[in-house]
């Protein structure tokens, strides 16, 4: 299950850590008694898993009661309303994960052109399924996503009503020769939101006509959020340099935000501390992840921070691209014990946005404004300062303005 929390990934919630479950016990409140023959309005949301891959589990999630349930399955919706950890967890352990196994090339698939329809909706669609026997009481835990939980295979799914569809998703799904970076960004363009946009790449619904497949739900979620960001950057590089030192901050869950930016060419660093009881770290000594780029961009996936490096990029360029700037940024977050279940890298991103909403603190220089992030921080700043490389380049390569009196 990639990086998972260890204590739901050794035991399931039996108790082997001698402590109860915090995930599990949250989401047990709100496991419905499964019926093998339900309806239900898909909030919507689908899944696509990643093991045995190009052989992968994919299906559809809902819970057993019709009406609007956006709510489940939204990352923006939750920071909109503030939902609280034990919220979402309601919220997911109300879903029931309709799966079937599919090859990702498979176009034949009988379950395929529900989902599909499903994952291009942008508010519930009320469906029917069949089970073939009762979900199983399992979770599937990852970073980049919510918690997943009840699965069980299906025997037969349909919609009961036309799914809503946003026009320009109708328009580039129907376009096979559009690439799929193209499509992503002709959506983000038109607001349809990050979540809806991860479903519909994942349920192979853009690009060019023999390249799409099923894409994992993991793989999509950093896809969408890299290949924006890659596009504004495009046109970010060619701002004018912002002139002075901003201070940005959010927090979200026990997921504290600072974000530093600096006069300069873009460049990009994310520091994280994993705090001890928080939910990657449940048990040992604190550690600090850390991933960067400079002006031209990384080649390698950042492997150390992973999902919510390419979330908070996205952020900061969808700033500098409404104030048409580019400069150096820094970012630092404090994953605190607080946060003691997964809710997947949505939630960081709207946090991310959230801070970049707010007036910024203005400084004279990097020490005054490092102070401040200091005064909000559980922990010592020179832990991130010392760390830090993109502070440690700064200032060292000189600029052509510099040699002009």
């Amino acid at each position: 299950m990639g990086e998972i929390y260890e204590l739901c990934e050794k035991c399931k919630g039996r108790g082997f850590c001698n402590q109860p479950c915090k995930i599990l016990s949250s989401m047990k409140d709100f496991m419905p008694k499964v019926k093998l023959h339900f309806s239900g309005s898909s909030p919507p949301e689908i899944f696509i898993g990643r093991y045995n891959y190009p052989n992968v589990f994919a299906g559809v999630l809902s819970p057993q009661e019709t009406g609007s349930t956006e709510v489940y399955g939204m990352p923006e919706l939750w920071f909109k309303r503030k939902a609280e950890i034990q919220d979402i967890l309601g919220y997911r352990g109300k879903l029931i994960y309709g799966r079937f196994k599919s090859n990702v090339k498979n176009k034949d698939n009988k379950f395929l052109g529900v989902m599909q329809e499903v994952s291009m909706a942008n508010k519930s669609v009320s469906t029917e399924f069949f089970l073939k026997k009762a979900p199983k009481l399992n979770l599937e835990v990852d970073k980049h996503y919510p918690v997943i939980g009840n699965p069980g295979a299906i025997e037969s799914i349909r919609l009961e009503e036309n799914p809503h569809i946003a026009k320009k998703v109708e328009y580039l799904v129907s376009d096979d020769d559009v690439k799929s970076c193209n499509a992503i960004n002709e959506l983000h363009s038109s607001k349809i939101e990050i979540s809806n946009i991860i479903k519909i790449l994942s349920a192979g619904l853009l690009g060019l006509r023999m390249q799409r497949k099923l894409v994992p739900t993991r793989w999509a979620v950093t896809a969408v959020d890299d290949s924006i960001s890659k596009a504004l950057l495009e046109r970010i590089r060619f701002f004018s340099e912002i002139q002075e030192f901003q201070l940005f901050h959010s927090e979200y869950l026990g997921n504290h935000y600072e974000f530093l930016l600096l006069p300069g060419k873009f460049s990009f660093e994310v520091l994280e501390a994993k705090m001890t009881g928080s939910v990657w770290n449940p048990s040992g000594s604190l550690s600090i992840s850390q991933d960067y780029e400079g002006f031209y961009g990384r080649k390698e996936y950042a492997d150390n921070v992973t999902g919510a490096y390419y979330a908070n990029r996205l952020a900061l360029c969808e700033y500098f691209s409404r104030i048409q700037r580019q400069g150096a940024c820094l970012v630092l977050r404090e994953c605190k014990p607080e946060y003691y279940a997964p809710l997947g890298v949505g939630i960081l991103r709207e946090a991310s946005r959230d801070a970049f909403e707010k007036k910024p603190e203005v400084f004279s220089g990097i020490n005054e404004a490092l102070e401040q992030a200091g005064k909000r921080m559980k922990l010592p700043v020179n832990l991130f300062k010392e760390k830090s490389w993109l502070l440690k380049e700064y200032g060292r390569q000189k600029t052509l303005s510099s040699f002009i009196g």
